[in-house]
């Protein structure tokens, strides 16, 4: 089928499930359907609807239908040496762009280059009633209306179906190191924090079990700067490019079994969240992840989220056997009031992705 017989053929089977009642699962590649509340509804497979539909490398921008696989997007970037900054997870061959910007998890580039909202310029959505809707634009700066494309990132498909996007993306960096250092939890808060003032180009940090690692890209010169400033034990290039996949793609045993796993956001000057467990920090202490041998019961799961609000940010229940607890944090009830409006408006018959946020 042609791609605009394929966007037809969604429209309808949307408009029969406003019709009916029917809630609809819309799904890409399913490698994240662990993510999130519990997917229900009949699968919208969206997969056929792929392509690139503009890629222009001098314009930094490239925009693609929601089923084009992430590895063919990063395959033709990397043929013009460019990425997408913000450094996706690439949870298996399935993935597909919709996804990435449906559930907008970012990678350890994310603390200085920005989160999938950052890089969505444009986007084309079919809400509830079956009209395909075009939000923002293939242009760096688009201030016509309210952002609406970018409000899609992480809506884990529950405003309708991500038919194509438009995203920013840069060229990779002339020169990169990392450094480790040996050093306390307490210390490497510290150093980043310390770091994060100064003009030093960092583009990725990890601390776990004792030791911190760092990534410097950038110029040439900058990076050979910061090297010698810093100091530190560097990583030949292999090992780098190795360790900072694994992190990227989750692959690193940290996240190996089937421990429970909680995603803790804080500000990166909040000290020590001493909950248990065993913790990896990223994003210069913004983002602290929590793997626990027990199961996520309704009591710790409010410990946790009470601790964590209290240093000033929130809690995921990012992997877990048993999500009853809530799989994101409770909302105010005025941010809460803004979802269910945003909900009604786009998909008044709540047909998609029902209890998948929230």
């Amino acid at each position: 089928m042609l791609p605009a017989d394929i966007a037809s053929a969604f429209c309808t089977r949307i408009r029969e499930a406003t019709q009916t009642g029917q809630p609809l699962r819309l799904r890409g590649g399913g490698t994240k359907d662990w993510y999130g509340g519990e997917p229900a509804g009949e699968v919208l497979d969206t997969r056929a609807h792929t392509g690139v539909v503009a890629y222009e490398p001098t314009e930094l921008v490239i925009t693609a239908r929601c089923g084009t696989p992430l590895a063919e997007i990063e395959a033709l970037l990397e043929s013009h040496n460019q990425m997408l900054a913000f450094e996706p997870p690439r949870f298996g061959a399935g993935s597909t762009i919709g996804g990435v910007v449906a559930a907008a998890l970012s990678g350890p580039r994310r603390a200085t280059a920005g989160a999938v909202r950052d890089f969505v310029l444009g986007a084309v959505l079919i809400d509830g009633s079956g009209e395909a809707l075009r939000f923002g634009g293939q242009v760096m700066k688009n201030v016509a209306g309210y952002d609406v494309s970018r409000l899609l990132a992480g809506s884990l498909g529950t405003l309708g179906l991500i038919l194509e996007v438009s995203l920013k993306v840069l060229p990779k960096p002339v020169c990169e190191a990392s450094l480790r250092f040996g050093m306390t939890e307490i210390e490497a808060l510290a150093k980043l924090n310390q770091w994060a003032g100064q003009p030093l180009p960092l583009s990725a940090s990890c601390w776990h079990d004792g030791m911190l690692t760092v990534r410097l890209s950038g110029a040439q010169a900058a990076v050979e700067a910061a090297r010698r400033a810093l100091g530190g034990q560097p990583l030949g290039d292999v090992d780098a490019a190795a360790f900072w996949t694994a992190l990227r793609d989750q692959t690193d045993p940290f996240f190996e079994g089937q421990n429970t796993l909680w995603r803790l956001s804080v500000p990166s000057a909040a000290s020590a969240i001493i909950v248990g467990g065993r913790q990896l920090i990223e994003w210069c202490g913004a983002q602290r992840w929590l793997r626990l041998d027990a199961d996520a019961n309704a009591a710790d799961a409010a410990a946790i989220r009470r601790t964590v609000a209290a240093a000033g940010g929130h809690a995921t229940l990012y992997r877990a056997q048993d999500k009853a607890a809530g799989a994101f944090h409770p909302l105010a009830p005025a941010v809460a009031a803004i979802h269910q409006r945003l909900k009604a408006s786009f998909d008044p018959a709540g047909i998609f992705n029902p209890g998948r946020l929230y």
